[in-house]
Protein backbone atom coordinates (compact mmCIF):
# COMPACT_ATOMS: atom_id res chain seq x y z
CA UNK A 1 0.00 0.00 0.00
CA UNK A 2 1.11 3.33 -0.22
CA UNK A 3 2.46 5.54 2.11
CA UNK A 4 -0.19 8.17 3.69
CA UNK A 5 1.74 11.74 4.17
CA UNK A 6 0.14 14.72 6.80
CA UNK A 7 1.35 18.06 6.02
CA UNK A 8 0.50 20.52 8.00
CA UNK A 9 0.06 24.19 6.54
CA UNK A 10 -0.20 22.02 3.27
CA UNK A 11 -2.08 24.94 1.68
CA UNK A 12 0.97 27.09 2.11
CA UNK A 13 3.39 27.83 -0.79
CA UNK A 14 6.03 25.21 -0.09
CA UNK A 15 3.49 22.68 1.65
CA UNK A 16 0.81 22.71 -1.98
CA UNK A 17 4.21 21.59 -3.66
CA UNK A 18 5.35 19.43 -1.32
CA UNK A 19 1.64 17.71 -1.33
CA UNK A 20 1.63 17.84 -5.63
CA UNK A 21 4.51 15.94 -5.63
CA UNK A 22 3.69 13.23 -2.83
CA UNK A 23 0.77 12.96 -5.05
CA UNK A 24 2.82 12.25 -8.07
CA UNK A 25 5.02 9.21 -6.74
CA UNK A 26 1.65 7.79 -5.46
CA UNK A 27 0.97 8.93 -1.83
CA UNK A 28 -2.35 9.39 -0.39
CA UNK A 29 -2.09 13.18 1.51
CA UNK A 30 -4.00 14.59 4.44
CA UNK A 31 -3.54 18.25 4.16
CA UNK A 32 -4.49 20.35 7.53
CA UNK A 33 -4.23 24.15 7.64
CA UNK A 34 -5.84 26.75 8.79
CA UNK A 35 -6.06 29.35 5.96
CA UNK A 36 -4.21 32.18 7.86
CA UNK A 37 -1.19 32.36 6.07
CA UNK A 38 -2.10 29.31 3.39
CA UNK A 39 -4.67 29.74 0.58
CA UNK A 40 -7.40 26.84 -0.63
CA UNK A 41 -6.12 28.15 -4.27
CA UNK A 42 -2.64 26.83 -3.91
CA UNK A 43 -4.40 23.24 -3.98
CA UNK A 44 -6.25 24.03 -7.04
CA UNK A 45 -4.65 21.12 -9.53
CA UNK A 46 -5.55 18.51 -6.92
CA UNK A 47 -8.02 19.25 -5.12
CA UNK A 48 -10.38 16.22 -6.27
CA UNK A 49 -7.59 13.94 -6.84
CA UNK A 50 -8.55 10.56 -5.33
CA UNK A 51 -5.73 10.08 -3.25
CA UNK A 52 -6.08 13.51 -1.61
CA UNK A 53 -7.82 14.93 1.37
CA UNK A 54 -8.09 18.95 3.09
CA UNK A 55 -8.71 19.30 6.39
CA UNK A 56 -9.27 22.64 7.55
CA UNK A 57 -8.56 23.18 11.31
CA UNK A 58 -5.73 24.46 13.27
CA UNK A 59 -2.80 21.97 14.23
CA UNK A 60 -2.96 23.79 18.03
CA UNK A 61 -6.19 21.78 18.71
CA UNK A 62 -5.38 18.78 20.23
CA UNK A 63 -8.20 16.43 19.25
CA UNK A 64 -7.77 16.74 15.96
CA UNK A 65 -3.78 16.61 15.73
CA UNK A 66 -4.33 12.92 17.50
CA UNK A 67 -7.24 11.94 14.76
CA UNK A 68 -4.58 13.08 11.95
CA UNK A 69 -1.54 11.68 13.16
CA UNK A 70 -3.04 8.28 14.16
CA UNK A 71 -3.60 7.83 10.17
CA UNK A 72 -0.40 8.53 9.06
CA UNK A 73 3.17 7.14 8.21
CA UNK A 74 4.58 10.29 7.66
CA UNK A 75 4.26 13.76 9.22
CA UNK A 76 5.75 17.11 7.26
CA UNK A 77 5.74 20.08 9.49
CA UNK A 78 5.47 22.91 7.65
CA UNK A 79 3.03 25.01 9.67
CA UNK A 80 4.48 28.24 11.11
CA UNK A 81 4.45 31.94 11.41
CA UNK A 82 5.48 33.51 7.70
CA UNK A 83 7.33 36.33 6.51
CA UNK A 84 9.57 38.66 8.01
CA UNK A 85 6.44 41.77 8.44
CA UNK A 86 3.96 38.91 10.28
CA UNK A 87 6.72 38.58 12.90
CA UNK A 88 7.71 41.85 13.38
CA UNK A 89 4.30 42.99 13.80
CA UNK A 90 2.82 40.09 15.80
CA UNK A 91 5.69 38.09 18.11
CA UNK A 92 3.17 37.09 20.25
CA UNK A 93 1.68 35.03 17.78
CA UNK A 94 4.90 33.80 16.01
CA UNK A 95 5.86 32.57 18.98
CA UNK A 96 2.75 30.70 20.09
CA UNK A 97 2.14 29.06 16.34
CA UNK A 98 5.47 27.88 15.95
CA UNK A 99 5.90 26.47 19.34
CA UNK A 100 3.14 24.49 20.67
CA UNK A 101 1.31 22.26 17.83
CA UNK A 102 5.29 20.95 17.14
CA UNK A 103 5.31 20.07 20.83
CA UNK A 104 1.34 18.27 19.99
CA UNK A 105 2.76 16.65 17.27
CA UNK A 106 5.66 15.24 19.00
CA UNK A 107 3.21 13.72 21.83
CA UNK A 108 0.84 12.37 19.87
CA UNK A 109 4.20 10.51 17.52
CA UNK A 110 5.45 9.18 20.92
CA UNK A 111 2.18 7.93 21.56
CA UNK A 112 2.43 5.79 18.21
CA UNK A 113 5.83 4.80 18.90
CA UNK A 114 4.58 3.51 21.84
CA UNK A 115 1.84 1.21 20.00
CA UNK A 116 4.53 -0.20 17.72
CA UNK A 117 4.16 2.74 14.86
CA UNK A 118 6.73 4.78 14.04
CA UNK A 119 5.68 7.80 12.16
CA UNK A 120 8.24 9.38 10.28
CA UNK A 121 8.65 13.42 11.18
CA UNK A 122 9.79 16.36 9.23
CA UNK A 123 10.40 19.66 10.52
CA UNK A 124 10.65 22.56 8.60
CA UNK A 125 13.00 25.04 10.49
CA UNK A 126 14.78 27.71 9.33
CA UNK A 127 18.23 29.71 8.24
CA UNK A 128 16.43 32.13 11.10
CA UNK A 129 17.89 30.09 13.87
CA UNK A 130 21.34 31.02 13.18
CA UNK A 131 20.55 34.57 13.93
CA UNK A 132 23.12 36.66 13.67
CA UNK A 133 26.44 34.39 13.21
CA UNK A 134 29.53 36.11 11.63
CA UNK A 135 30.35 33.01 9.67
CA UNK A 136 30.91 33.49 5.69
CA UNK A 137 28.21 30.29 5.61
CA UNK A 138 26.05 28.41 8.14
CA UNK A 139 27.11 25.04 8.77
CA UNK A 140 24.62 22.96 11.05
CA UNK A 141 26.96 22.37 13.92
CA UNK A 142 27.40 26.52 14.33
CA UNK A 143 26.73 28.60 17.27
CA UNK A 144 22.82 30.38 17.15
CA UNK A 145 23.55 34.39 17.91
CA UNK A 146 20.36 35.70 18.08
CA UNK A 147 19.90 39.19 19.30
CA UNK A 148 18.35 41.27 22.10
CA UNK A 149 14.94 40.00 23.16
CA UNK A 150 14.43 43.99 22.83
CA UNK A 151 14.05 43.28 19.08
CA UNK A 152 10.77 41.40 17.91
CA UNK A 153 12.70 40.35 14.93
CA UNK A 154 14.46 37.58 16.65
CA UNK A 155 11.20 36.27 18.66
CA UNK A 156 10.95 33.75 14.85
CA UNK A 157 14.41 31.92 14.91
CA UNK A 158 14.79 31.90 18.62
CA UNK A 159 11.11 29.82 18.45
CA UNK A 160 12.20 27.81 15.88
CA UNK A 161 14.95 26.79 17.65
CA UNK A 162 13.25 25.67 20.49
CA UNK A 163 11.02 23.58 17.88
CA UNK A 164 14.40 21.93 16.78
CA UNK A 165 15.60 21.52 20.48
CA UNK A 166 12.18 19.83 21.09
CA UNK A 167 12.53 17.61 18.06
CA UNK A 168 15.92 16.10 18.80
CA UNK A 169 14.96 15.89 22.27
CA UNK A 170 12.39 13.15 20.91
CA UNK A 171 15.08 11.36 18.93
CA UNK A 172 17.49 10.86 22.11
CA UNK A 173 14.86 10.17 23.82
CA UNK A 174 12.45 7.67 22.33
CA UNK A 175 14.36 7.33 18.95
CA UNK A 176 11.49 8.92 17.07
CA UNK A 177 12.66 9.05 13.28
CA UNK A 178 12.89 12.82 13.00
CA UNK A 179 14.65 14.95 10.34
CA UNK A 180 14.99 18.86 10.33
CA UNK A 181 15.26 20.68 7.78
CA UNK A 182 16.84 24.68 8.02
CA UNK A 183 15.24 26.06 4.53
CA UNK A 184 17.29 29.22 3.30
CA UNK A 185 15.02 31.61 1.62
CA UNK A 186 12.17 29.36 -0.91
CA UNK A 187 10.87 30.89 -3.81
CA UNK A 188 8.62 29.78 -6.96
CA UNK A 189 5.07 29.84 -8.35
CA UNK A 190 2.41 30.18 -5.67
CA UNK A 191 4.47 32.17 -3.79
CA UNK A 192 2.88 35.82 -2.62
CA UNK A 193 4.49 38.78 -1.62
CA UNK A 194 2.14 39.60 1.09
CA UNK A 195 4.49 38.71 4.35
CA UNK A 196 7.08 40.58 2.60
CA UNK A 197 8.48 37.79 0.47
CA UNK A 198 10.96 39.83 -1.30
CA UNK A 199 11.51 37.98 -5.17
CA UNK A 200 7.90 37.74 -5.55
CA UNK A 201 7.46 41.73 -4.24
CA UNK A 202 10.02 42.71 -6.87
CA UNK A 203 8.78 40.75 -9.94
CA UNK A 204 5.11 42.08 -9.12
CA UNK A 205 6.09 45.66 -8.97
CA UNK A 206 8.55 45.24 -12.42
CA UNK A 207 6.22 43.63 -14.44
CA UNK A 208 3.61 46.39 -13.18
CA UNK A 209 6.73 49.32 -14.21
CA UNK A 210 6.13 49.67 -10.57
CA UNK A 211 9.17 51.34 -8.87
CA UNK A 212 10.91 48.31 -6.61
CA UNK A 213 11.64 48.92 -2.83
CA UNK A 214 15.15 47.84 -1.36
CA UNK A 215 15.14 47.94 1.81
CA UNK A 216 18.57 49.44 3.53
CA UNK A 217 21.35 50.11 0.96
CA UNK A 218 20.44 46.53 -0.78
CA UNK A 219 24.22 45.10 0.40
CA UNK A 220 22.52 41.88 1.56
CA UNK A 221 23.62 38.33 0.52
CA UNK A 222 21.09 36.26 0.14
CA UNK A 223 20.53 32.64 -1.69
CA UNK A 224 17.35 31.63 -3.88
CA UNK A 225 16.47 28.02 -3.76
CA UNK A 226 13.67 26.81 -6.25
CA UNK A 227 10.63 24.95 -4.40
CA UNK A 228 10.56 21.93 -6.65
CA UNK A 229 14.28 21.50 -6.12
CA UNK A 230 13.51 21.70 -2.32
CA UNK A 231 10.13 19.36 -2.31
CA UNK A 232 12.77 16.67 -3.85
CA UNK A 233 15.26 17.37 -1.24
CA UNK A 234 12.65 17.00 1.64
CA UNK A 235 11.47 13.49 0.38
CA UNK A 236 14.43 12.35 -0.12
CA UNK A 237 15.81 12.95 3.31
CA UNK A 238 12.49 11.26 5.16
CA UNK A 239 13.08 8.35 2.87
CA UNK A 240 16.67 8.12 4.16
CA UNK A 241 17.45 6.64 7.40
CA UNK A 242 21.08 8.14 7.74
CA UNK A 243 19.14 11.50 7.84
CA UNK A 244 17.15 10.10 10.78
CA UNK A 245 18.02 12.37 13.99
CA UNK A 246 19.69 14.83 11.90
CA UNK A 247 19.79 18.91 10.81
CA UNK A 248 20.16 19.79 8.09
CA UNK A 249 20.98 23.04 5.48
CA UNK A 250 18.23 23.50 2.32
CA UNK A 251 19.18 25.73 -0.13
CA UNK A 252 20.86 26.78 -3.00
CA UNK A 253 24.70 28.08 -2.50
CA UNK A 254 24.11 30.43 -5.16
CA UNK A 255 24.80 33.90 -3.43
CA UNK A 256 23.55 37.70 -4.57
CA UNK A 257 22.94 41.11 -2.96
CA UNK A 258 18.85 42.49 -2.91
CA UNK A 259 20.24 45.18 -4.88
CA UNK A 260 21.53 42.93 -7.77
CA UNK A 261 18.60 40.62 -7.31
CA UNK A 262 16.45 43.49 -7.90
CA UNK A 263 18.79 44.60 -10.90
CA UNK A 264 18.36 40.95 -12.41
CA UNK A 265 14.62 40.60 -12.43
CA UNK A 266 14.01 44.15 -13.95
CA UNK A 267 16.60 42.82 -17.00
CA UNK A 268 14.88 40.07 -17.20
CA UNK A 269 10.94 41.39 -17.19
CA UNK A 270 12.21 43.72 -19.89
CA UNK A 271 10.95 46.84 -17.18
CA UNK A 272 11.24 50.02 -17.01
CA UNK A 273 10.82 49.94 -12.97
CA UNK A 274 13.21 52.16 -11.19
CA UNK A 275 14.64 51.12 -7.41
CA UNK A 276 13.66 52.59 -4.65
CA UNK A 277 15.71 52.29 -1.63
CA UNK A 278 13.37 52.27 1.79
CA UNK A 279 15.09 52.06 5.64
CA UNK A 280 13.88 49.04 8.04
CA UNK A 281 12.42 51.97 10.13
CA UNK A 282 9.98 53.20 7.38
CA UNK A 283 9.50 49.09 6.01
CA UNK A 284 9.18 47.34 9.97
CA UNK A 285 9.80 49.41 12.77
CA UNK A 286 12.52 50.81 14.55
CA UNK A 287 13.58 48.07 16.43
CA UNK A 288 14.16 45.67 13.42
CA UNK A 289 17.28 44.04 12.69
CA UNK A 290 18.79 42.45 9.92
CA UNK A 291 21.74 39.84 8.92
CA UNK A 292 24.19 41.21 6.35
CA UNK A 293 24.56 37.62 5.12
CA UNK A 294 22.42 34.24 4.65
CA UNK A 295 24.52 31.81 2.89
CA UNK A 296 24.71 28.09 3.75
CA UNK A 297 26.85 24.99 3.50
CA UNK A 298 25.06 22.66 1.66
CA UNK A 299 27.69 20.18 1.75
CA UNK A 300 25.88 17.80 4.36
CA UNK A 301 23.06 17.64 2.20
CA UNK A 302 25.00 16.87 -0.86
CA UNK A 303 26.40 14.09 0.87
CA UNK A 304 23.46 12.51 2.10
CA UNK A 305 21.78 12.66 -1.24
CA UNK A 306 24.24 13.06 -4.16
CA UNK A 307 21.55 15.41 -5.26
CA UNK A 308 22.18 19.37 -7.09
CA UNK A 309 19.71 21.81 -7.44
CA UNK A 310 18.40 21.63 -11.20
CA UNK A 311 17.03 25.28 -11.27
CA UNK A 312 19.20 28.49 -11.50
CA UNK A 313 18.98 31.25 -9.94
CA UNK A 314 17.86 32.83 -13.31
CA UNK A 315 15.79 29.93 -14.67
CA UNK A 316 13.68 31.01 -11.29
CA UNK A 317 13.15 34.27 -12.46
CA UNK A 318 12.48 33.34 -15.91
CA UNK A 319 9.85 31.45 -14.51
CA UNK A 320 8.22 33.96 -12.18
CA UNK A 321 7.89 36.48 -15.14
CA UNK A 322 6.63 34.94 -17.30
CA UNK A 323 3.51 33.81 -14.62
CA UNK A 324 3.21 37.36 -13.37
CA UNK A 325 2.89 38.48 -17.37
CA UNK A 326 0.31 35.62 -18.15
CA UNK A 327 -1.46 36.33 -15.24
Amino acid sequence: MSRRALITGGAGFIGSHLAERLLGLGQHVTVVDDESTGRSANLATFRDHERFQFVSGSVSEATLVAELVASADDVYHLAAAVGVALIAQRPIETIERNIYPTQLLLNELKVQHSRGRDVRFFLASTSEVYGKNPKETWTEEDDLVLGATTRPRWAYGASKAIDEFLTLAHWRESNLPVIIGRFFNVVGPRQTGAYGMVLPRFVTAAVAGEPIIVHDDGEQIRCFAHVADVVRFVIELVELPAAHGQVINIGSAEPVSIRELAERVIEIAGSKSKIQFESYADAYDKDFEDVRRRIPDVGKLEKLLDLRPEYKLSDVIHELVQIQQEA
